[in-house]
């Protein structure tokens, strides 16, 4: 006997939806997304599937270290230190498509809320400088102390934060007046920050402290130390430099450097609530979009560890190239 026709269409949904969750497991079990890691001594641009597996490598200017994707997601932005130059690289392709002139050994960088400017921190030259990626042409520049290094530009656009490793402050500069506003006192050698969710706080590694630094955006003032201590480990071997938030604001992981550990903070409590032995001198970090995994960038065993966030243990280890320096996640 023929189906009646509720009856038929009943089994299509039915059928429908097990192909579509077929797919979506299909999808997940390949590993949905794209880890890109840069190698500094290798000149590329890593490329890996969500499990560590790699699939591509894309050449880039010389000496590859920090990276941002573009506004609209279409190209990775990418500094390269021994080329005095950000590479541009279209994601569509897996090829780099153009460059943007820097000044001299340029080290980390953050972009305006609309994603036309790039905040670049010049190293040699003891500046901020701002470049137009559109038409590829330096704007402004300020005057900073002793070699820059981490930028970041508050999601108004209205103050980029800059650390000075020589001068052992933050510099907190107005990007209306292109002036610095203040210097905060920090710990010694200052290197990247972190911003809370809910922008009151600016947090910041001081690698030759073995601390990070909680500044209070309001008073921009510091308001509290967090010290690190790793079992078997002299304190001058606790090197925090990178450090990543967590999709869900609540853990701030710092990167312990010639530690080997990441580390991993309560934003709420400041309280480190684990440490994870990875590589050698661990550093560069990103997190999964689900908030799952945290991929750590290890620059002296050349390779890259996966991280369970949920359990706090390394899952495997794959190697990442020479130097790898920052990791992006899509």
């Amino acid at each position: 006997m023929p189906l009646r026709a509720p009856m038929a269409c009943a089994l299509r949904a039915v059928s429908l939806a097990a192909a579509a969750a077929s797919l979506a497991l299909s999808a997940q079990a390949q590993g949905a997304g794209k880890v890109y890691v840069s190698s500094e001594k290798d000149n590329k641009i890593y490329v890996f599937d969500t499990q560590g597996e790699r699939t591509g490598a894309i050449d880039v200017c010389k000496r590859p270290r920090d990276m941002s994707f573009s506004g609209d997601g279409q190209q990775i932005l990418v500094i390269c230190g021994d080329s005095n130059a950000m590479g541009l690289v279209d994601v569509a392709t897996g090829k780099l498509a153009g460059t943007v002139p820097l000044g001299d050994s340029p080290e980390m960088f953050d972009l305006s809320p609309d994603g036309k400017t790039a905040y670049v921190s010049i190293e040699d030259e003891n500046v901020v400088a701002a470049y137009d990626i559109g038409t590829k042409k330096a704007v402004f520049e300020v005057k900073t102390g002793g070699e820059p290094e981490g930028v970041l530009v508050t999601p108004d656009g209205k103050t980029a934060y800059v650390t000075s490793e020589v001068a052992n402050v933050v510099h907190v500069i107005d990007l209306g007046t292109k002036k610095v506003a203040k210097n905060i006192k920090v710990g010694k050698r200052p290197r990247r920050f972190v911003l809370s969710p809910d922008g009151a706080e600016l947090w910041v590694t001081n690698e030759l402290d073995a601390t990070v630094s909680v500044v209070d955006t309001k008073t921009h003032t510091e308001k509290q130390k967090i010290k690190f201590e790793v079992k078997g480990m002299r304190q001058a071997d606790i090197t925090p430099v990178g450090m990543t938030i967590s999709p869900d604001g609540k853990s701030i992981w710092v990167g312990l450097g010639k530690a080997n550990h990441v580390a991993q903070i309560d934003v709420a409590t400041k309280a480190v609530k684990s440490q994870i032995l990875v590589g050698k001198r661990a550093w560069g970090m990103g997190f999964a979009p689900d908030g799952k995994t945290l991929y750590v960038a290890n620059g002296l065993s050349d390779d890259m560890t996966l991280v369970d966030a949920a359990s706090g243990k390394a899952i495997k280890t794959v190697p990442a190239g020479r130097v790898p320096h920052s990791i992006l996640v899509k």
